[in-house]
């Protein structure tokens, strides 16, 4: 529901009226503050340091090392940046910015188990080795693990990578 105070101004007598309506519509780039007043939002980077008040704006404070703020807000806090140190296997491919989180990516070796949409990955796991009897189907890629299947009857694979046929 909305609250969005409205002013009707009847007669010679300039009475005014305040007729609220249920629920706050703020516009598109405003906030609602506590004490029901529509406020412009701080802009990417920002977020609100004190409400605005009749006579000034929003006052907006930039975020701080190791926090980042990729929309326009309300809000009093930015959000912490992503750690791409979570477990082994992660880098940062882009660093953290005040507009913009980390995005993490794995190493060589490894493949994504967990995929998020704008920090990457945010769970690394190592490549499956083949066993000995095994040969690699498919190499493991940053998206995929590693597909091994068994070595077909005359062949054998002693380092689970290539199958060999046995001789006579």
């Amino acid at each position: 529901m909305c609250y969005r105070s409205t002013l009707a101004v009847f007669g010679v007598f300039c009475c005014v009226a305040v007729f609220m309506a249920p629920g706050l519509c703020c516009l598109s780039k405003e906030y609602a503050t506590t004490d029901m007043q529509c406020c412009p939002m701080c802009h990417k980077g920002t977020v609100v340091r004190r409400d605005c008040t009749r006579q000034l704006g929003t006052w907006c404070i930039s975020c701080v090392n190791g926090t980042f703020m990729n929309q326009p807000n309300g809000l009093t806090k930015c959000f912490p940046c992503t750690p791409c140190d979570q477990g082994p296997g992660l880098f940062a491919q882009q660093g953290c910015t005040g507009t913009k989180d980390t995005v993490c990516d794995v190493v060589s070796g490894y493949f994504c188990k967990t995929l998020m949409d704008e920090t990457g990955c945010s769970l690394a796991q190592k490549h499956t080795s083949c066993d000995p009897g095994h040969r690699m189907k498919r190499p493991g890629t940053s998206r995929t693990d590693t597909v091994c299947e068994s070595c077909p009857p005359a062949y054998f694979s002693l380092e689970g990578v290539n199958c060999t046929v046995w001789t006579t």
